[in-house]
């Protein structure tokens, strides 16, 4: 007679499921949270700002000229490139943050409970690491990169969507990039102003709740 298999344990169930877990919200190259999972993390904080009036950043960012250094280098450079940065960005940014690689060389980061100078300190000190650090790519040869950062503060008190708030900082980011790249350019609270959509969603919100 064949030995009865032994009942897998609780243990390594319990890693199967959380290495399930990682694989389904992490980026693979990076080990940040994926497009996926920040776009979920972006509408549960829309929400909470909204009910709770706290002050919310949405950062967004790109690897400026990162196509020259995949056509320079090739794409193995490229990933190394994009792992340094992901790393920078980790190191300045709180815990309590959620930092997300959202394309090829594109990252955005959400910072909830921070104030207007704390977002503009964060996001100099985030390009600032960049440009500082030098990337090994070859045993011979070092690059340096540096990034382009949009930001945008999620209107208080105001029932909003992601959507709205991403399109927000990508203006901002476009913005840098127009302005010459290696720069972080954060909209104002003036600019922070409830939209028209924003109006009519809180409109229909109200006539639902009148009902």
């Amino acid at each position: 007679m064949l030995p009865e298999a032994e009942p897998f344990s609780a243990a390594w169930l319990q890693g199967v499921v959380d290495a399930l877990c990682d694989l389904s919200s992490k980026d693979a190259l990076t080990g940040l949270v994926n497009r996926r999972s920040f776009e979920m993390a972006l509408s549960r904080e829309v929400d909470r700002v909204a009910r709770s009036g706290e002050s919310a950043l949405l950062l967004v960012l790109d690897i400026d000229h990162f196509k020259a250094v995949n056509d320079t280098y090739g794409h193995a450079a490229g990933d190394l490139v994009i792992k340094a940065v992901a790393d920078a960005i980790g190191q300045t940014v709180r815990p309590m943050d959620t930092v997300a690689r959202v394309g090829g060389e594109e990252f955005a980061i959400i910072l909830p409970s921070c104030l207007p100078t704390f977002g503009v300190t964060v996001a100099e000190r985030i390009r600032e690491r960049v440009a500082a650090m030098e990337v090994p790519v070859t045993p011979a040869q070092s690059l340096r990169v540096t990034i382009s950062l949009g930001g945008a503060f999620a209107p208080q008190w105001v029932r909003s969507s992601s959507l709205l708030w991403m399109e927000r900082a990508d203006r901002q980011l476009y913005r840098a990039k127009a302005e010459g790249r290696n720069r972080a350019c954060l909209e104002s609270q003036v600019e922070s102003l409830v939209s028209a959509e924003e109006k009519g969603m809180l409109f229909a919100v109200t006539q639902q709740e009148s009902e």
